[in-house]
């Protein structure tokens, strides 16, 4: 059964394969917006995604002091 993004089922809680080509198919973020948009998706899969914060801790600091240019 899918809910909220993900498959539930006897097996127990995997990610939706549709939100999995979002997550490896997004352009790479050239803007703030887009860097956000990219964080909060990743971010709501956390949970599936081994070595998380070492992957999104120097895309979250590009957010602070002007990472963009």
């Amino acid at each position: 059964m899918a809910y909220l993004g993900h498959v539930i089922s006897s097996a127990g809680v995997a990610m939706d394969k549709d939100k999995i080509k979002a997550v490896t198919s997004w352009p790479q973020p050239c803007s703030m917006p887009c860097l956000r948009g990219f964080l909060g998706l990743a971010g709501y899969y956390r949970r599936f995604i081994q070595g998380y914060a070492a992957i999104a801790t120097p895309l979250a600091q590009l957010l602070r002091h002007e990472g963009f240019a």
